[in-house]
């Protein structure tokens, strides 16, 4: 997990420069997907998990004792998982970037089958920082992400959604890989995908069990899955912001991921829900020379990936439902620089309460969108986040769909897309967006 946090820049200190960059999509002559398939997910041998961070550890120890960026550890260690990968029938794509000189590595691959419209991806940074190993941080969510994903080829699973999965580089660095990924892929692939999960250090020695909250529906599956096992989890706070998925969150995309803590302290509360050590960080071990092979917990990496698994399962293979009833405004309203504009779309005809997945649909040109807040405005005045600024993201224009849990709102009356400009220098217009039921 990094702890840096970007800042805005006008003139770019440590430009991306890329290379070679792959728009992945399905493989032809994948097998079709059987839209009433309901397939139970698999239990994931944890002694499996544990064997690929043994090779993680072999390969810090054969090169130097990490895995960073820029570090000839880091590429051995995408070229194991890219050799498992490979022959267990997936198609990968290395994506390099450049960043404080160094080349990066990002390593995605896709499991043929589902619908290329509907993209569910799961991922995790696979490099460590320079003083060590980084088992726990994050060679665990790479781990059971790979192990995951090779679970999907052993069942030879045929998904109604298209499966992804991504092992970010430079994250330790400021989560440049992963932003690299998201802003290199067009908008209308951005538009494609359903959901991301992000898996940032699920094995930690005196653990908690922490549940993204960032999108309603990805969280339930989680907590579902938890509660299942009479697990209880918290809403993880701890790394907000400061692992992968907020690059896909940033430009619009729901996700959602475990964690099991990092150098906060465990409260005797939680010690008491989850056992372990009061007054003791979760990991002792973080961004540090020991956190090696020893650094995990065994019962909390065999929940999480058994949990990563069962969201690749229930999401991967659930069968779409149609969408219902759409508005749009296609009128352009010009956004200035420090002011806050909004857009109309009157509804009328719905009935009842909007759906707990009301699709938001927003195309805004602008030529810094890190400047801009965008909420959707229900009929009642309540308001809902959908986009945050960032000023570390300097791309242009917003086009995605946003989920949002409208069930408490009236479906009938007018809705506002409400949209301020935070900042000065750029500009932009509201070209159209629309509400699908």
């Amino acid at each position: 997990m990094s702890l840096r946090r970007a800042h805005k820049l006008r003139t770019t200190a440590g430009v991306l420069t890329a290379l070679a960059v792959g728009v992945l999509a399905p493989t032809a002559g994948a097998p079709a997907a059987t839209a009433a398939q309901v397939v139970a997910a698999p239990d994931i041998p944890v002694a499996n998990v544990k064997a690929h961070l043994a090779q993680l550890q072999s390969i810090a120890t054969a090169n130097g004792g990490n895995r960073a960026h820029g570090r000839s550890g880091y590429l051995a260690s995408v070229n194991y998982v890219k050799g498992q990968l490979d022959a267990a029938g997936f198609t990968t794509v290395v994506q390099q970037f450049t960043y404080n000189g160094s080349t990066g590595y990002n390593l995605v691959a896709d499991w043929p089958g589902g619908d290329p419209n509907q993209v569910l991806m799961a991922g995790a940074h696979l490099d460590s920082v320079t003083s060590g190993p980084g088992i726990n941080d994050n060679g665990s969510g790479s781990a059971a992400v790979l192990e995951t994903a090779l679970a999907v080829s052993r069942a030879g699973l045929q998904p109604t959604k298209h499966l992804r999965f991504g092992w970010w580089g430079a994250e330790e660095l400021g989560l440049v890989g992963s932003k690299y990924y998201v802003s290199s892929l067009p908008a209308t692939e951005r538009a494609k995908f359903s959901g991301y999960l992000n898996f940032d250090m699920i094995g930690s020695p005196n653990p908690g069990y922490f549940v993204y909250d960032d999108d309603p529906a990805l969280e339930k599956v989680f907590k579902d899955y938890f509660a299942s096992l009479g697990v209880p989890t918290e809403i993880e706070t701890e790394g907000d912001g400061r692992s992968d998925h907020a690059s896909f969150k940033n430009a619009g995309i729901p996700v959602g991921g475990l964690f099991t803590g990092a150098s906060r302290l465990k409260t005797s509360a939680q010690a008491q829900k989850w056992g372990g050590t009061a007054g003791v960080a979760f990991d002792r071990c973080y961004h540090s020379s020991c956190d090696t092979a020893s650094n995990i917990s065994d019962t909390a990496l065999d929940r999480d990936s058994d949990a990563l698994a069962y969201a690749v399962w229930t999401l991967g293979t659930e069968v779409p439902v149609p969408p219902g009833p759409s508005f749009e405004n296609t009128a352009d309203v010009t956004i200035p620089d420090n002011t806050t504009v909004t857009s109309p779309v009157t509804v009328s005809g719905v009935g009842g309460n909007a759906p707990a997945a009301l699709k938001a649909s927003v195309d805004i040109k602008h030529t810094w969108r890190g400047d801009l807040v965008i909420d959707l405005v229900a009929p009642d005045g309540s308001a809902y986040r959908l986009k945050n600024s960032s000023s570390s993201d300097s791309a242009d224009n917003v086009l995605a769909t946003y989920t949002v849990d409208a069930s408490s709102e009236t479906a009938d009356g007018v809705w506002l897309l409400r949209v301020q400009d935070v900042a000065t220098y750029d500009t932009g217009f509201i070209d159209s967006w629309k509400l699908t039921f």
